[in-house]
């Protein structure tokens, strides 16, 4: 069956010391009185009487009555409480990694009421670039814990660099958030105790579409996927969802092109000659990503096939021919869709830093921060993970795009996904979707696949 609706060809899916002043009882004098000042400060009473006094001020009342008054002395200042934080700021992912480290730092600033301290411990981060590079990226986790004693890690933005770094957080014992690494097998195959995930699960992708696609594209699809974990993982989910829908994939397996492919002839020839209602298409680097677009659309199959696949950051959109407004497809997040207190927050604040709007991932990066403040208020600052852990199962709470909710089983966190249509590719404010649907965390919600599910 082919309904033949053109989809978006894009998949670029891819961290208070106020005290009230208490007043003395007024105390009569019969001398001549003297004046004391709260600064370190010279006052000469009758070119007689000089005094100097830092902490406590005198009021003269008609040369007889003194009320003393106590300035507040600030609250002591705990430990500093480091958080790493590790993000490609450099490689084929950096557009996303930035995004994580701008989110993370308007978050950590939100949930703390702009004094970035949490159980009275000032924040520290200290950022590393892991290029999305394995070693790299294995290396700055070791460095952080061992050089730079972190308490808490946080991030990788490509999934082959998390799925070894949760391992390396497991091992000494520290509590690690993916951000925004979207393999499964985050919280799934390779799932550890002391692995959570705020951002969404590239499960809920195909969850998300799936249900659509069917209704309004057809039955038979294929999958052009990028070949490395992310790729892998997103089209074993989207081969899940659909599957679970009905549909029939025309190959055994997903075809599969490396991040780095220039010439995409030989896979797209295979699309053309299998001729499937959809093709579902799952890339996250940028830069071959754009050549994949390209030839995809000069090779015919723009036009002729519609793509199942999700829209990305708004300076890729932006890239896109304005012959694809009027497509369909998912997004994570995008900072028009949201009506919450947070998102306004989070909107008004980037600007206000960044100079620009929130992007794809600066909400979950912001919502992961939320949820550290959140458990460290609920420890009393204490990282431990036998104190964090339990504070973080379970955990609901409010942010950009509504109600977060972390499963205790598999700590998957659940959120609202967007099914969304393209109106504008060059609108000023980048004002580019338009709301198709809102599906629920509930709705989205990947299968738990963590050894804790029997997975």
């Amino acid at each position: 069956m082919k309904h033949r609706n053109t989809l978006l060809p894009v998949l670029l899916v891819a961290a208070l010391l106020l005290a009230a002043c208490a007043s003395a009882t007024p105390e009569i004098v019969e001398k001549e009185v003297v004046v004391e000042k709260p600064v370190i400060e010279t006052v000469i009473i009758e070119k007689e009487v000089v005094v100097e006094k830092p902490v406590i001020e005198t009021v003269v009342v008609e040369k007889e009555v003194v009320v003393t008054v106590e300035v507040p002395v600030p609250a002591e200042v705990g430990e500093p409480l480091k958080i790493g934080v590790m993000s490609d700021l450099s490689g084929f992912l950096a557009l996303f990694g930035q995004e994580i480290v701008n989110g993370l730092e308007l978050g950590l600033d939100y949930a703390t009421d702009g004094t970035m301290t949490v159980a009275g411990r000032p924040i520290e981060l200290i950022i590393r670039d892991d290029t999305s590079d394995v070693e790299t990226g294995t290396a700055a986790a070791r460095e952080l814990i061992e050089a730079e004693s972190v308490e808490i890690l946080i991030g990788n933005t490509s999934s082959a660099v998390a799925l070894q770094v949760q391992q390396i957080a497991d091992e000494n014992e520290i509590v690690y958030f993916a951000a925004a690494a979207a393999s499964a097998d985050i919280t799934g195959a390779n799932w550890n105790n002391h692995t959570f995930r705020v951002c969404r699960n590239a499960a809920q992708d195909g969850l998300t579409m799936a249900g659509w696609s069917m209704e309004n594209v057809g039955d038979e699809y294929l999958i052009l996927a990028e070949d490395y974990a992310f790729g892998q993982a997103t089209a074993a989910g989207f081969m899940a969802a659909f599957g679970a829908k009905g549909a029939t994939f025309l190959s055994d397996e997903p075809i599969y092109a490396a991040s780095d492919t220039a010439d995409f002839t030989p896979f797209i020839q295979q699309i053309l000659e299998a001729d499937p209602d959809g093709l579902i298409l799952i890339w996250a680097s940028n830069t071959s990503g754009v050549v994949l677009l390209n030839q995809i659309a000069s090779q015919g199959v723009l036009g002729k096939i519609p793509i199942i696949s999700g829209f990305s950051s708004n300076d890729l959109v932006a890239l896109l021919p304005a012959g694809n407004i009027g497509s369909i497809g998912l997004i994570v997040y995008h900072y028009t869709l949201p009506n919450t207190a947070e998102n306004d927050w989070l909107i008004k604040a980037h600007n206000e830093k960044f100079g620009e709007n929130p992007d794809l991932f600066s909400e979950c990066a912001f919502a992961t921060a939320q949820a550290v403040v959140a458990a460290l208020k609920a420890t009393g600052g204490d990282t431990s993970s036998a104190a964090l852990i339990p504070a973080l199962e379970g955990m609901k709470f409010s942010g950009p795009k509504g109600t977060y909710f972390i499963r205790p089983e598999d700590h998957q966190a659940l959120a609202s996904m967007y099914i969304v249509e393209l109106v504008s590719v060059d609108d000023p404010d980048q004002r580019f979707f338009e709301k198709v649907a809102e599906v629920s965390g509930e709705e989205s919600a990947p299968p738990c696949t963590a050894p804790p599910c029997g997975g």
